[in-house]
């Protein structure tokens, strides 16, 4: 037995009990109809004109129904008898290269097959302009040369600041757009400047591309889409800000305002861009965001299949295991800290031999006087919260809340022969 396994072996792991989470459950049951009413009842595909080649963007998150919403945008662009193509419109994501980031899309279910439409990757960008303070815009060539753009987006709070504009339509002009050189040139400031930033280059894009229109989505807690809203290019910069507070209304949250330990099974780019949505865990790697529950200790025990070893966000934790730190893969993680100029979210955490002693370590270092009073929470990831498990400690708390219901019985955390915890159906291990 080595030294740290022998420093934890005596740290009492608590029984959990499975707690159901409510949350308002606001959501569109028919996607394809509801997309294709907010389009025809504004008019917005009259906006696209015969011949005219129309670049629709897609990013790098992993959006409830994005996929079918671009195929139903394929066709319908299609039937005004133009050409639409997809532009991965990420940024820095897939490790800044034009084949990492079509392969980010395969992954999240948009590819050339399904889509039925080609998807025209590059990190080449052009500059179309400056904004007041001489920022200069920069757009995917590909884009920059269509006849009109589309662009979709989930609305929702950032995990690194605040502003009327945080992860939307304005920043996928902003950023996504902008590739890694736009991305790059909007954060070389850092996050400090982000809430001016954003909305001030989507500005710029909106007055020198022809953007036909936009798709909003709000997502309620479940990871369902609750809201499709479409907008015209005269309409973005006005209607974003009270769908961000929409979005932030239904999002989902942990239900208890302070904790000693968090373990969190699993993180990755499809899930947040920091891996991990910080205002869910409240912990943040930089200054300019705020919110959430106390937490004392963080633990992360996987990466996501989809991620491709992209452990952004690690950095914000205080434990991982060994096999997030072998997984993961510096030429997918790096260039996204050097880009944002936060290198605080890639650095390694202490790494554990297994979820066991990780689990354990939190525990230990989490200042509390008894270790069996553990106040400690578990969940699969920052996206799926309907279900968690919390520790005895926590149940008579729950039995008086209102968005908290207990399911199953108090039992004793499994582990396999590798020392790894199987609570939930699958977490996405690498």
């Amino acid at each position: 037995m080595d030294i740290v396994s022998k420093l934890l072996e005596d740290v009492p792991i608590p029984r959990v009990i499975k707690a159901k989470q409510i949350f308002p459950r606001i959501r569109v049951e028919d996607i394809s109809k509801e997309l294709y009413n907010q389009l025809t009842d504004k008019g917005l595909l009259s906006n696209v004109k015969p011949g005219q080649r129309i670049a629709i963007t897609a990013g790098s998150r992993g959006i409830a129904n994005l996929p079918l919403m671009m195929k139903e945008l394929v066709t319908y662009i299609r039937a005004q008898r133009a050409y639409p193509f997809i532009i991965p419109a990420m940024g820095s994501h897939g490790g800044a290269t034009a084949d990492g980031q079509v392969n980010l899309l395969n992954k999240m279910g948009i590819s050339e097959e399904y889509i039925k439409a080609p998807i025209k990757s590059s990190m080449e960008v052009d500059l179309i302009g400056h904004t007041e303070d001489g920022v200069p815009v920069f757009v995917d060539r590909y884009a920059n040369e269509a006849d009109g753009i589309v662009v979709i987006n989930r609305i929702k709070l950032h995990t690194s600041f605040r502003g009327e504009y945080e992860s939307g339509l304005m920043k996928m002009m902003a950023i996504g757009l902008g590739k890694q050189k736009g991305a790059e040139t909007c954060h070389r400031l850092g996050f400090g400047t982000m809430a001016k930033n954003v909305p001030a280059i989507g500005r710029v894009v909106i007055e020198k591309k022809n953007i036909v229109f936009a798709i909003g989505i709000i997502e309620n807690a479940y990871d369902e889409t609750a809201k499709i809203i479409a907008l015209s290019k005269d309409e973005i910069e006005s209607k974003e800000p009270s769908l961000l507070k929409e979005a932030k209304a239904l999002m989902g949250k942990i239900n208890f305002d302070q904790l000693d330990v968090l373990i969190i099974e699993e993180i990755g780019k499809d899930i947040s861009g920091t891996g991990m949505d910080t205002n869910v865990i409240g912990r943040y790697h930089t200054p300019y965001a705020y919110g959430g529950p106390k937490i004392t200790r963080i633990a992360v025990l996987n990466l996501t299949h989809r991620t491709q070893g992209n452990a952004n966000g690690i950095g914000i934790v205080d434990f991982t295991t060994e096999k997030v730190f072998k997984s993961m893969e510096w030429g997918q993680t790096y260039p996204n800290a050097i880009t944002s100029t936060v290198p605080d979210s890639v650095k390694i955490p202490m790494v554990l031999k297994n979820d066991r002693e990780a689990i354990q370590a939190a525990i230990k270092t989490s200042n509390i006087e008894n270790k069996e009073n553990v106040r400690l929470a578990i969940i699969k990831n920052t996206r799926d919260l309907d279900e968690i498990f919390i520790s005895e400690s926590l149940i008579e708390e729950a039995k008086l809340k209102e968005d908290i219901e207990l399911i199953g019985e108090i039992k004793d955390i499994s582990f396999d022969f590798k020392g790894n915890i199987t609570l939930f159906s699958k977490a996405q291990e690498v």
